[in-house]
């Protein structure tokens, strides 16, 4: 199963206004329009089109991923993507996060995922991540209706001066794990290797003025030890 990018987007946004917004949902296409164009929230930012939604709407329905409520005037729409991908509540939370919002830390997934799911902390984060990096297949307890499908999320390398790998989800097909490595494609490996290069002098830098400062801190020291002990002799 691989979706492009708008496609997530209107399932993200489906997903997270089902949580959100319960009582607005399921969605007219005017509000999933702007759902999937909202400027917070959101990375990248996009303005797609009434016909680019529809089309996505009709690939998702095919894939079983969404369907329409057509009980009242205005058709409405909703996702199955718990049902059609096993997913768990504390699973979905932070694979909706991963549509809208790109690649992310745990600990950016924690402080974003509160009005989705309550996380009781960081490794409970890791503890769900772990289980959408690892996962095989539906399992013998899966929903009706669930497919057989591989793992839905990815670490990616971790950034230079970063103290947590990011994640990504895997919907939108494998992830170049070298293109994310130099920054989402968007650097040059030379210009990647400039800037480590960098940091670490900078780095280097920093802990020279610490070591200086504690030799003199211990020169003090020994200064006053010196004198102590003149004193007492």
């Amino acid at each position: 199963m691989t979706l492009d990018g708008k496609q997530i987007r209107v399932l993200g946004a489906l997903m997270e206004k089902e949580i959100v917004t319960p009582e607005n949902y399921p969605l007219s296409l005017n509000a999933l329009i702007a759902a999937c164009n909202q400027r917070s929230s959101r990375d990248p930012v996009m303005e797609l089109t009434e016909d680019e939604v529809r089309q996505a709407l009709h690939t998702l329905e095919d894939m079983g991923l969404t369907a329409v409520e057509r009980s009242s005037r205005v058709a409405k729409y909703e996702h199955r993507a718990r049902t059609v991908l096993n997913l768990r509540r504390d699973e979905t939370a932070l694979l909706c996060l991963l549509f809208l919002r790109g690649p992310q830390t745990p600990g950016e997934l924690r402080a974003r995922a509160d009005r989705m799911y309550s996380f009781d902390g960081l490794e409970a984060v890791e503890s769900t991540l772990a289980r959408l990096t690892a996962r095989v297949g539906a399992g013998d307890g899966a929903a009706a209706g669930a497919i057989s499908t591989g793992p839905l999320a990815v670490v990616l390398p971790r950034q230079p001066g970063s103290r947590e790998a990011r994640y990504m989800h895997l919907l939108g097909g494998p992830v170049d794990m070298v293109a994310q490595d130099l920054g989402e494609g968007l650097r040059p490996r030379g210009s990647s290797v400039a800037g480590q290069s960098a940091e670490l002098a900078n780095r280097v830098a920093e802990l020279e003025a610490e070591v200086a400062a504690l030799k003199a801190v211990v020169e003090k020291l020994e200064g006053r030890l010196e004198g102590l002990e003149k004193k007492a002799g």
